[in-house]
């Protein structure tokens, strides 16, 4: 296995060093990805080099924006169909690409019994390695009491790395508690055929394989690839060093996959004490994570090298 390199919170600076060149620095003759924004439709299209990659979809009549589909270099779709009801499948608020979690001020958001409502999207590179959309959500409690407001810088790379910076800040008077909880933060759904129960391959930065040994683990990074019509794709999500903890993974043998740092006990099966956060009004909770999207699996996707471009990227 390649580049199965942990990068310790301490030795961020040394990543830096040994990434070299990043390839991911912008250059203002490149204009590989494009964003689309329609107003009418509530969606951003992104193409990569003239391909459709995603849609980001922010209508008021959902009960969360999310980015969906995904698509590989070739133009298959990697994320699960969205679907509405139980009757249909497993979980049906796991759609594409998205931001929730639950027990934010005693509201489950993950499970979407509180709504995030889309506020603002502006596109603020239109074309470029990377194009950016700011994106402004406010999460309701069932009564559309607004609990945290939500301000998402998402950058997106020729390479299909989506970075995600979050800022929350408190939209009270009073302290908000993030409880401690496994249904969270950013998260992926993958095609059905990619899920290790098809025979899917997950790894972690450590080197540890499959979802029983890096479910509810901190680590830099972990890449989860399988087959879709015979042809092999990848997803990796990234930490970001520079977050309040290490987050921790939830990733599962059924194609969900996702990233949080609101989860010491529920992740460690009370081995470790709970550890809510408090958000304080007039204070901003800033979280940073990436998310990688490639064809082949991890080595051939070069994955901890993308990761350590990620870190220097600065983003």
């Amino acid at each position: 296995m390649k580049c199965l390199l942990r990068i310790p919170r301490s030795s961020f600076r040394t990543a830096l060093l040994l990434s070299g060149v990043c390839l991911l620095t912008a250059s203002p003759a490149q204009a590989a990805v494009e964003l689309k924004k329609d107003d009418s439709s509530k969606t951003v299209a992104v193409t990569i080099n003239g391909r459709d990659f995603s849609t980001y979809t922010f209508a008021d009549t959902q009960p969360k924006p999310y980015m969906w589909p995904v698509r590989g270099g070739d133009g298959t779709i990697i994320t699960r169909p969205i679907i509405t009801d139980r009757s249909q499948g497993d979980h049906p608020h796991h759609k594409g690409v998205w931001v929730a979690v639950d027990e934010v001020g005693g509201v489950k958001f993950w499970a979407e019994e509180g709504k995030i409502a889309n506020r603002d999207v502006e596109v603020t590179v239109a074309k470029g390695n990377p194009a950016k959309m700011k994106v402004t959500n406010d999460w309701l409690d069932p009564e559309g009491k607004p609990v945290v407001r939500e301000t998402t810088v998402i950058s997106i790379w020729e390479n299909g790395l989506l970075g995600y910076d979050i800022v929350f800040t408190a939209s009270g008077e009073e302290p908000v508690e993030f409880g401690d909880t496994k249904e969270g933060l950013f998260g992926f759904r993958m095609a059905e055929s990619m899920k290790e129960k098809e025979g899917g391959r997950v790894v972690n930065a450590e080197g540890a394989e499959g979802t029983l040994e890096c479910w509810g683990k901190p680590t830099g990074w972990i890449d989860y690839s399988g087959e879709v019509d015979g042809k092999t794709f990848g997803v990796a999500l990234f930490d970001h060093p520079l977050n309040f903890r290490p987050s921790r993974y939830h990733v599962r043998n059924y194609g969900l996959f996702s990233i949080s740092p609101f989860g010491e006990s529920a992740y460690t099966n009370k081995k470790r004490p709970a550890e809510p956060y408090f958000l304080l009004p007039g204070k901003e909770l800033r979280l940073r994570y990436a998310l990688f999207v490639h064809d082949g699996d991890t080595a051939a996707a070069n994955t901890g090298k993308v990761y350590l471009d990620y870190l220097a990227s600065g983003m």
